[in-house]
């Protein structure tokens, strides 16, 4: 899939590419990226969804609620090395009232390296799964219906 279109937002499929460069302290003594690393770069990318679709992690979280993280898959096609620009693109492919479900690509010179997935369910302050708060939800359903 080539991804050199670089406009950070498709409208079509509704996704958003973040760029990532790798830093040195991301590798391990192989000089590639050690595998645990790809899930903060997922979290990158989702934080950069969020903002660029107006609301922000930070905002969701002063209104006393929480997407945690319930599951997460990657699957490793290829690596990256210190100093290498990635891109993390990111979308959302399951939306539900009490949750939803994040899904990544992350890119290096155009090739797919790493894919991957994470579940979210939303809690309150105490803990405890809730619906998802009304603007966001319909927030996140317009961005998936299109």
């Amino acid at each position: 899939m080539d991804q050199s279109r670089d406009s950070g937002r498709n409208e079509a499929l509704d996704y958003v590419d973040t760029p990532i460069r790798v830093r040195y302290a991301d590798t391990d003594t192989m000089h590639v990226v050690y595998y645990g690393t790809y899930p903060v770069y997922f979290e990158v990318g989702r934080a950069e969804y969020m903002r660029t679709k107006g609301f922000t992690y930070r905002e969701f979280e002063s209104t006393g609620y929480h997407l945690v993280v319930v599951s997460m898959e990657a699957k490793y096609h290829g690596s990256a090395a210190y100093d290498d620009l990635l891109t993390v693109r990111t979308r959302i492919s399951e939306l539900k009232s009490r949750g939803l479900t994040f899904h990544y690509e992350i890119y290096r010179d155009g090739s797919l390296i790493v894919e991957g997935k994470t579940k979210h369910i939303c809690t309150n302050s105490d803990k405890k799964t809730v619906v998802m708060p009304s603007p966001l939800f319909d927030l996140l359903k317009d961005v998936c219906s299109q």
